[in-house]
């Protein structure tokens, strides 16, 4: 069940997530719901054995079935989207 929920965040602040959000596809109610369960996830021990760049990106894409078991190749290969994606903004 979804609910409204009011928050006072610093306008840039909101004004850049905004953007982060529309170069993911996401909604930034969708963004801000995953962080916040990140960051309140009772099984937080699973969180400490992925990295943190990794578990940064949890909920950011769909993994392809073809998904390369080079995590460090695919994370590299994602913040180079994601930067090129802002860029062209």
């Amino acid at each position: 069940m979804n609910a409204k929920l009011t928050l006072t965040i610093d306008k840039e602040v909101i004004e850049q997530a905004k953007r982060y959000a529309k170069s993911e596809n996401r909604s930034l109610s969708n963004l801000i719901e995953n962080l916040l369960k990140t960051v309140t996830d009772k099984e937080g021990s699973k969180n400490d054995e992925i990295h943190p760049d990794v578990a940064a990106l949890r909920g950011s894409f769909k993994m392809p079935k073809n998904l390369s078991l080079d995590y460090k190749k695919e994370l590299r290969e994602a913040k180079d989207k994601k930067f090129l994606n802002y860029l062209n903004e």
